[in-house]
């Protein structure tokens, strides 16, 4: 019976890897990656050369035949991050190889994987906060860069477990909600013009992410239905898909919303093309364009406390869950379904005015009318 046999790896992510089980001269039992995919080529590679070769240097008793040299982090992590591009958005991939020039490389890129300490990634991460005052949230995904690295390596037996199992996470907590009032509302439409006034009437009366609202085609809006379908998203320049799979969806024209979709027809309709169009005639690069020449002013003009345009968003949820039936709500906002709706909107979801346990009073009046009946006969 042969000492080596082949096997096949499957990771997290699905990847399938080679590695050799085989008895040393110890008579202990190795198991070892052969960082190879498993692919019919691999596999042949492995077959007739490198387990040949392990078996004549285990004959020879010619020493340990495996000798990973532990990479540093910016030898190792660049293949990690491009070993899962097809798992991601491009933009997501190329946001990862930014957070690694920026965030990583300076810090632990001349250092090898397996040296990094625990305590060298709390400092780290602390700086982050502290010096380069990221919140919270960017550096959950910072950390998600580094997290995947070292997963990697695990799968790759460079190394046993991952530092950063030991750090903890900062403290995620989700941005204070600030909706915007029904006359605030009015007041930002009436302050805006053109097609910036039929832009944020979009945004407030669909609720639909700042990269659905500059993704949006004619093709994508009926006006006999008084529907809009949203099937795309951009961001930095890049089309894309939208946020998850249940974001792909058809909701409701608003009644509020239909003059304004009409003005922008008259705008931009011709094209068939975009909704909304820069200078150029072209889609709308990033949301930050509108952010950064229009939302800001338009929120001084009227006096108002800045908020994100994500704001429009919310004010829509907010007003709608006070009013609406909370599933078509949930809905519009291409929730997965309304639990994840109630969680981020509860306090402002209005509870109607009933007396609990109604129907039981009715029940026992019945019961009451009965007794009285019964008693006037007795007597």
């Amino acid at each position: 019976m042969s000492r080596v046999k082949l096997r096949i790896n499957k990771t997290k992510s699905g990847t399938e890897f080679l590695y050799v089980d085989f008895i040393d001269n110890n008579e202990k039992r190795q198991r070892k990656a052969l960082q190879l995919q498993n692919t019919p080529a691999n596999r042949k590679l492995a077959e007739n050369i490198i387990i040949p070769k392990l078996i004549l240097s285990l004959e020879e008793n010619k020493g340990e035949f495996f000798k990973n040299p532990i990479p540093t982090v910016a030898e190792f992590i660049m293949k990690s991050i491009n070993m899962h591009k097809s798992e991601r958005n491009q933009d997501t991939h190329n946001d990862y190889i930014s957070i690694y020039k920026n965030h990583i490389k300076d810090v632990f890129g001349n250092k090898k994987i397996d040296a990094i300490k625990p305590s060298d990634l709390r400092q780290w991460q602390s700086d982050l906060m502290t010096i380069k005052n990221l919140s919270a949230g960017r550096i959950k995904t910072i950390r998600t860069v580094l997290t995947r690295m070292y997963n990697d390596a695990m799968d790759d037996e460079l190394i046993t477990k991952s530092p950063l199992d030991r750090v903890a996470i900062p403290n995620t907590k989700l941005p204070d909600i600030i909706p915007f009032s029904a006359d605030e509302v009015v007041k930002i439409i009436q302050a805006a013009k053109g097609q910036i006034q039929n832009f944020v009437a979009t945004a407030f009366f669909t609720g639909a992410r700042s990269g659905e609202l500059i993704g949006l085609k004619w093709e994508d809006i009926d006006f006999e239905r008084q529907e809009i379908s949203i099937k795309r998203s951009i961001k930095m320049g890049l089309v894309r898909k939208t946020k998850t799979e249940y974001s792909v969806r058809t909701i409701d024209m608003l009644d509020s919303l239909l003059p304004f979709l009409k003005e922008q027809f008259k705008l931009t309709g011709s094209k068939n093309s975009y909704v909304f169009l820069n200078s150029d005639g072209n889609h709308i690069y990033d949301i930050k364009r509108i952010r950064n020449t229009h939302w800001k002013k338009l929120l001084k003009a009227c006096n108002l406390q800045y908020r994100t345009i994500y704001h429009t968003r919310h004010t829509f949820a907010t007003m709608m869950v006070e009013n609406e039936d909370i599933l078509w709500v949930s809905k519009m906002l291409g929730h997965k379904d309304s639990t994840i709706t109630l969680q981020r909107y509860a306090k402002y979801f209005k509870k109607p005015e009933i007396k609990r346990g109604a129907f039981l009073n009715m029940k026992m009046s019945v019961i009451g009318s009965q007794s009285v009946s019964q008693s006037e006969n007795v007597a």
